[in-house]
């Protein structure tokens, strides 16, 4: 298991001393004091949603101040306040004062005692950190504050140290120490050589060719900006994901999938081998023969449960196209994926359970489905629903497959590599949302990262609560069944303590978020009483992290990583990434992911130099295992690469993302392009603004930013949407103060803020990303309202 701690045995594991040669740490903090040196810079500054605001400097002491009244008045009874106390003073007496290298050191050794309990109220674990960071929290020019470091011991545990283990000594030679410091040589490497890097891990995933490729990568065809990947090979990526193999290790008789229904929370965790999952596939295949021809693209409106896993995998056996489509649409968004897709069925539900309550599902599907729809009951065997002629009960489709004498058997079809096997949609931000052909490449990439970053490995009980009409939703599937992992799925809501009792009946090992949701899980206090110890990883994705909130989820698991995953449906996978071998920080990501090279432009697109601390959109080198080179509805060149700055010969390939490289190397998303705002001539993000505010008044949920030109032209105006929490009140002028100074403080002294509107909530896509859009727009509308009037 990944604890996350100081490695090696019992007896050294706590022992730190210092001598006459300077500060000698066990259990491998030596070799982290080093690289902090190396790191560091003491001219530079971190990323400003770091520190606190002025008012809150007076609350929060440095770790050397502490008493164990502070311990106490966190939360602690005084029995457990003294132990602590004395244990940190303890931990202090190892470090100088006077130095200002050690809150990195003090935090590490802190955490691995384990003497943070999860139990321990969430104030307390705030207090700590805060106090051992102080001068990180209450200074311009200090270290990013990490809270997770890697050991040499479990890195080469890893699935990357192991990999590299093994093939980085000849790759790289005499340059090759480790898998800790010799992992950012051995990521340029990648970049440099991904023919090699692929051909080597290919061989790590479950993953069968029945025609193997000419080659890994042609780049011969200058049409093609990322190249021509694997070409020739023929396979059926879900036939991989449900045969067993040895490397990885994935049995017949191993759990591929365990799940429970919301409302039998104290009922046991049900489970289905590889073995039962193939037999399940193969007949839902042989069904799918019997009511549609080889191609079809075929739609999957459905909670993900295991039997939308079950449809989507023999959809892909079959040789037909899945269309993923989220629960939550509307029948008018349905409509258009079904039109766009060209759909000729779809899967769906009479109801969608969740919380309690059933909402109809079925009635908005058909209300968009001229198609055949094919509906699963919610829950036991009957319909709770009247369907119309043309449509299926599930019992009576699969009905055709059982009168097939070998229904439990099915010959997979074979394609090629590049041959579409579902088609998934952006997240219509903008007009009709972008379909998205995934290839059977674009599993390969999904699962490949993950099992470098993520550390995926045989035994994991992997749980990511979405959808198959979002990307995690294939991406979990794929990166659990190509990785030998098993899925872990809950078929209800992901936002009370049922769910939270699930992920620890489960035995779950690695758990994603997205940042909303544990903000939920932190507010409401659901997951109290639950042992979370057994996770070795989290994961978020989705939306910019806040840190308070992924300290709480952290300090759940004793200060396990979050994995910090920033990509795009596109592209299959995740362009910026944590790594399990090197030190994290909240809310940020530590390096790109293997093979991905990316620059960060300025405003003339020119690319900054590598080692440089900047902000800026990023772009992307074009060579991109996995990343789509066509749309079913867009250009696509002209969507990713027209108007992109020439990079070492060839044109960059666009994302849209502006991010921020600190000093220290690492990388913190501001948001997207079209979220910059230009502040008094001075460019700055969204999400940089939002990230201050948020912490400016203790009634604040959550807050957005925007800026709008007066309508008859001059510097655009800095509007900020604020909602409350539950039960508090405050009013928009109060705010505004408060969101001016902590700007001015943390920012730019010349940001004024224009105006604040308290709002009930804000409008967000479906799959929750904040429409900043539609508020400028809002206001754009006002503005030229009074401009009239």
């Amino acid at each position: 298991m990944w604890v996350g701690v100081i490695q090696g045995s019992q007896a050294c594991q706590h022992t730190f001393f210092s001598n006459n040669n300077g500060l000698e740490v066990l259990g491998g903090v030596k070799r982290l004091h080093d690289q902090i040196q190396k790191l560091k810079n003491p001219s530079a500054n971190f990323d400003s949603s770091w520190r606190v605001e002025r008012g809150e400097k007076a609350m929060v002491k440095s770790v050397r101040e502490l008493e164990v009244e502070d311990l106490v008045n966190a939360g602690l009874t005084l029995a457990q306040a003294n132990e602590l106390y004395g244990v940190l003073r303890d931990i202090l007496s190892h470090y100088p004062s006077h130095s200002d290298n050690h809150p990195s050191l003090i935090w590490r050794h802190l955490v691995s005692l384990k003497l943070l309990k999860p139990s321990f109220p969430h104030s307390l674990h705030h207090l700590l950190f805060h106090s051992v960071y102080h001068s990180a929290f209450h200074t311009h020019h200090a270290s990013l504050p990490l809270y997770w470091f890697p050991s040499l011991d479990h890195s080469k545990r890893t699935n990357l140290g192991r990999f590299m283990e093994t093939h980085a000594p000849q790759l790289l030679g005499s340059s090759y120490k480790d898998p800790i410091t010799s992992y950012p040589l051995f990521h340029n490497f990648s970049v440099q050589h991904p023919q090699l890097y692929w051909s080597l891990l290919l061989k790590e995933l479950s993953i069968t060719f029945v025609e193997p490729p000419k080659c890994i990568l042609d780049t011969s065809d200058p049409s093609r900006h990322g190249g021509t990947w694997l070409p020739g090979s023929v396979l059926n990526i879900a036939d991989c994901c449900v045969q067993p193999s040895s490397h990885p290790y994935k049995p017949d008789d191993s759990l591929a999938i365990v799940w429970r229904n919301e409302g039998f929370d104290d009922s046991e965790v049900n489970g289905i081998t590889l073995k039962q999952l193939r037999q399940q596939v193969m007949l839902v295949a042989n069904a799918i023969d019997a009511s549609f021809s080889k191609g079809d693209a075929i739609a999957i409106d459905m909670q993900m449960t295991v039997n939308a896993v079950i449809i989507y995998l023999a959809i892909v056996l079959a040789g037909c196209v899945v269309v993923s489509i989220a629960d939550s649409f509307a029948p008018k968004e349905i409509a258009t994926r079904l039109r766009v897709s060209k759909a000729k069925g779809i899967f769906t539900q009479d109801f969608i359970s969740r919380g309690g309550r059933n909402f109809p599902l079925y009635s908005r599907v058909i209300e968009a489905a001229a198609c055949k729809v094919i509906a699963l009951p919610v829950i036991g065997d009957d319909l709770g629903v009247q369907l119309r002629e043309c449509d299926l009960s599930w019992k009576d489709f699969l009905s055709s497959s059982r009168q097939h004498p070998r229904s439990h058997h099915y010959t997979p079809f074979y394609q090629l590599i590049d041959s579409v096997t579902n088609i998934l949609f952006s997240s219509g931000t903008t007009g009709e949302p972008k379909a998205i052909p995934w290839t059977q490449l674009s599993p390969i990439r999904s699962a490949a990262d993950g099992w470098a970053f993520v550390d995926i490995q045989p035994g994991d009980v992997y749980c990511w609560p979405t959808n198959l009409g979002w990307v995690m939703g294939p991406t979990l599937i794929y990166s659990c069944f190509l990785s030998g992992a098993t899925l872990a799925l809950y078929h209800g809501s992901p936002l009370g303590h049922g769910f939270g009792k699930f992920v620890q009946d489960a035995g779950v090992t690695i758990l994603g978020t997205v940042p909303s949701l544990v903000k939920t899980w932190k507010n409401t206090q659901c997951m109290e009483g639950l042992d979370w110890t057994k996770i070795k990883t989290f994961c978020s994705t989705g939306e910019t992290s806040n840190v308070d909130d992924d300290l709480w989820l952290s300090s759940r698991s004793y200060y396990k990583p979050i994995i910090e995953c920033c990509g795009g449906t596109e592209l299959a996978s995740s362009y910026l990434m944590g790594s399990p071998l090197q030190p994290q920080a909240f809310g940020t990501f530590s390096t790109p992911s293997m093979t991905t090279g990316l620059v960060i432009l300025d405003e003339n697109g020119v690319p900054y130099p590598e080692d440089v601390a900047c902000v800026g959109e990023v772009g992307l080198f074009p060579i991109y295992m996995g990343a789509t080179d066509r749309l079913l509805n867009a250009d696509n060149d002209e969507v990713y690469f027209k108007g992109m700055p020439m990079y070492k010969g060839k044109v960059l390939r666009r994302h849209g993302d502006i991010i921020k490289r600190t000093a220290e190397g690492y990388f913190v998303v501001q948001g997207r392009a079209d979220d910059t705002m230009n502040l008094g001539g001075i460019k700055t993000s969204s999400v940089e603004i939002e990230r201050v505010c948020d912490r400016a008044d203790e009634g604040i949920l959550e807050t957005a930013a925007i800026s709008v030109a007066p309508a008859h032209g001059g510097p655009e105006q800095l509007i900020i949407f604020v909602v409350l929490k539950k039960g508090y009140n405050s009013n928009a002028e109060s705010l505004k103060r408060k969101f001016a100074k902590a700007i001015q403080s943390n920012l730019n002294p010349l940001f004024k803020v224009s105006l604040v509107k308290i709002v009930p909530d804000f409008p967000r896509t479906a799959s929750n990303k904040l429409l900043r859009r539609v508020l400028r727009d809002q206001v754009k509308r006002e503005l030229s309202v009074q401009s009239r009037l």
